[in-house]
């Protein structure tokens, strides 16, 4: 099932296809707990209710942030298990010089290695932009129930541009997605870097 919680979409000229379709994050990655604990904010007398996906989507873009600083394509991505943190990642594949490095692979190793089991079958991946073929095949290997992401990708996205992986019927799992989740700031970030890289001269 498809949810977009806004839509926004980039222009396609703000990207190259191997800067949309790669070094989208890394493998060292970081890994946290959020310190609240498990409970939304309209449990508590006098608080709102906290929008966990906004939330977990602005950790997202920190580690994007941190990737942005390492020189690399700026994407983030965590896994939650109920509303804690087990896995987050951002992109390395530069600085690792290896293909694979995508933020979403990141944090999906580093929550089944938290975890204890390659089934994340009660998680939930937030990236800060659209999944491609690769990330969106790992999604369905480790069975993650729900992927919310934030920009879209025109030129390689697997999950509602491109290809709609997490949907489709002759898999043997299906995700749940949300889209647009600050897909402004989500957006910003990598067309910010992609501009500097051009008056800076590089492909």
């Amino acid at each position: 099932m498809i949810r977009e919680s806004f839509d926004s979409e980039f222009d396609e000229g703000d990207y190259s296809e191997d800067e949309m379709t790669g070094g989208l994050s890394g493998k060292e990655g970081i890994s946290f707990e959020y310190s609240d604990g498990d409970f939304s904010g309209g449990d508590i007398p006098g608080h709102e209710l906290i929008d966990w996906d906004q939330m977990f989507m602005r950790r997202a873009l920190t580690l994007a942030q941190q990737a942005r600083q390492e020189d690399e394509v700026p994407v983030g991505a965590v896994v939650t298990f109920g509303n804690r943190v087990v896995g987050a990642g951002w992109n390395q594949r530069e600085s690792l010089q290896d293909p694979t490095a995508h933020a979403e692979m990141i944090a999906i190793t580093q929550a089944a290695a938290a975890l204890s089991s390659w089934r994340l079958e009660k998680c939930t991946l937030y990236v800060t932009l659209e999944p491609c073929p690769m990330c969106a095949g790992a999604v369905l290997q480790a069975r993650v129930p729900r992927v919310v992401f934030g920009a879209s990708d025109p030129k390689g996205g697997a999950v509602t541009t491109l290809y709609r992986m997490l949907d489709d019927p002759r898999f043997n799992h299906r995700s749940d997605v949300t889209s647009g989740v600050l897909a402004d700031q989500c957006g910003a970030i990598l067309s910010q870097f992609f501009q500097e890289k051009r008056r800076q001269g590089k492909k």
